[in-house]
């Protein structure tokens, strides 16, 4: 039974949506913003890359980047070696992109946690970032723990996981 009731998932999903207004209001949706991050710890990488990664189609990666050219957040630069391919590059602007994005998600944040006290907050933060470091250290390994786990649910009640198909 999940214990939280999904409630981290609503308050990451009502930040979100404030969040994405504030990059709305700087012209940039959020998939466009993630296209912007990948950019950002890939730089000088291709739209092949950017297209295997956000799992979009060829033509989709294409417009976005051009987009983005036009909103002047990246540059395209002919790739040496392959002379067919464009390295696609961040600019200044997209920084500034990021500052803010990052900016209005921490005032969400801090908004929403004002009127605690140290008292509430401390033993909050402590479980808070261990599940953080428990999520980060699985999604690295490949999920393959809680996958086992699954596995030993289904095998014991049967079940499917939601959306999913028994695991073997």
């Amino acid at each position: 039974m999940d214990q939280t009731n999904r409630k981290i998932s609503r308050i990451a999903r009502t930040a979100q949506r404030y969040v994405n207004g504030s990059l709305a209001k700087l012209g940039v949706g959020s998939t466009e913003y993630e296209c912007l991050l990948l950019i950002r710890k890939n730089e000088g990488t291709t739209q092949s890359f950017l297209q295997e990664q956000l799992h979009i189609d060829k033509a989709a990666v294409a417009r976005m980047v051009s987009n983005l050219e036009k909103k002047g957040l990246v540059i395209r630069k002919r790739d040496e070696r392959d002379r067919r391919a464009n390295n696609i590059y961040s600019t200044e602007k997209a920084l500034e992109v990021r500052a803010d994005k990052m900016g209005a998600e921490s005032m969400f944040y801090e908004w929403l946690l004002e009127g605690y006290s140290e008292e509430e907050l401390e033993p909050f933060l402590r479980v808070l970032d261990l599940l953080y470091e428990k999520s980060r250290e699985e999604r690295l390994k490949d999920y393959v723990h809680f996958k086992a786990w699954l596995a030993e649910r289904n095998v014991e009640k049967n079940e499917c996981p939601p959306g999913g198909e028994p695991l073997q």
